[in-house]
């Protein structure tokens, strides 16, 4: 599997007990949406490896307790701590409007209808209480909060995404 075909789900978090079993973190915004997970590609040295999950349940703020199949000791848990997981995107469902998937637009071309062209969305910065749209214009950085309203218009075509930013905000950032 390329990395290119897939997004981030989360990482190894922890050892969770003496038989291998390991804690999940689920850096995603339904971490129930992923409760019947059958495998997930872990990366190792670079490589995208796939562990089948054994089993899996679901704690709180993100956390998931998972067997993967062949990873039976501390030891086997060890290997795969604090590294990444992944899953094709394939398997997401499309959105359609101004819905979209954090990974999706991260290089779109922000356009404020008012001040107009923004700069490049560098990423979604997934703060609980408060998302952010990191944008960079050159070398200054445009924090707009990611509230409902704020994205106006999305366009995969011709990867812009259209904001109404609030009065003066992205003057603060960009003078």
């Amino acid at each position: 599997m390329n990395k290119a075909d897939c997004f981030h789900l989360g990482y190894v978090a922890k050892l969770h007990g003496f038989k291998g079993e390991v804690s999940l973190f689920l850096d995603v915004t339904n971490p129930e949406d992923y409760e019947t997970l059958d495998a997930v590609f872990i990366e190792i040295n670079g490589q995208l490896s796939p562990f089948f999950v054994e089993s899996f349940k679901l704690k709180n703020k993100g956390f998931a307790a998972v067997k993967f199949e062949g990873v039976n000791t501390e030891n086997d848990a060890r290997i795969i701590l604090r590294k990444n997981l992944f899953l094709p995107a394939q398997i997401l469902p499309k959105l359609t409007g101004t819905q979209f998937y954090d990974h999706e637009v991260v290089g779109f071309t922000v356009v404020d209808v008012n001040y107009g062209v923004v700069g490049k969305l560098e990423s979604i910065i997934d703060l609980q209480v408060n998302p952010l749209i990191q944008i960079m214009n050159g070398t200054k950085e445009v924090l707009i909060p990611l509230m409902d309203g704020i994205v106006t218009e999305l366009d995969r075509k011709k990867k812009t995404m259209t904001i109404q930013a609030p009065a003066g905000l992205i003057e603060l950032y960009i003078g």
